[in-house]
């Protein structure tokens, strides 16, 4: 019995870990304007490499990237992505970041 409680709070702490290796960022992007927009820059964030998801929030003009555990962005990937799906990054910030 006291292995399996060893063993479920090991568990615990290993996927409580990996969630705070979890890298979140979030870009301001110029011209956001609906769904479309969206899917677009949704669309060429996620062929990022490490990316998990991509979250747009079109109202507030910003872009929520979530990394795989282990995995970071670059300012300068992230901005050629929104480049390339026709916007302008104007901030980029990692959430816990000082």
């Amino acid at each position: 019995m006291l292995l399996a409680l060893l063993a479920a709070a090991l568990d615990h702490a290993a996927v409580a870990s990996a969630f705070e290796a979890q890298a979140v960022y979030t870009l301001q992007v110029d011209g956001l304007a609906c769904p479309f927009c969206a899917y677009g820059i949704e669309k060429q964030l996620a062929r990022l490499d490490g990316v998990q998801a991509v979250s747009t929030q079109i109202a507030r003009g910003t872009v929520t990237i979530i990394m795989k555990p282990g995995a970071t962005l670059t300012e300068k990937s992230a901005a050629k992505a929104v480049d390339k799906a026709g916007f302008t990054m104007r901030s980029f910030g990692r959430k816990g970041a000082e």
